[in-house]
């Protein structure tokens, strides 16, 4: 397997990891408060949008020549890293869907 072909197999991996916690975490949003449903869903916006720019990147990688390989893979990682940023920023800041979450299952363990 080239270094290429690797890489390539590692973007799609974890991209499809970030999508697939994102579906996961439509329950948690059903379950929130009113406002954090709101948030939840502007923010699920915001992320969706940045899945599907990565998407195009990677499919961009894939056929990229070795001249331009480079500059998409400093790209790609840019939009990865920022993809990542935002997830993890919405779901584990107080206030959040995960956090508020957090306090139904902690609330029910105490009655």
């Amino acid at each position: 397997m080239t270094q290429r072909t690797a890489y390539i197999e590692k973007m799609e991996h974890q991209l499809d990891e970030l999508n697939k916690k994102m579906a996961g975490l439509a329950t948690s949003a059903k379950e929130a408060r009113e406002d954090a449903q709101k948030k939840y869903k502007d923010e699920m916006t915001k992320l969706r949008e940045q899945s599907k720019v990565a998407v195009a990147k990677l499919e961009e990688l894939k056929t990229a020549s070795t001249e331009s390989w480079d500059t998409l893979v400093t790209d790609m990682e840019k939009m990865h890293d920022a993809f990542t940023h935002s997830f993890f920023s919405l779901f584990q800041t107080p206030g959040s869907i995960a956090d508020a979450d957090d306090k139904k299952k902690e609330a029910k363990a105490q009655k």
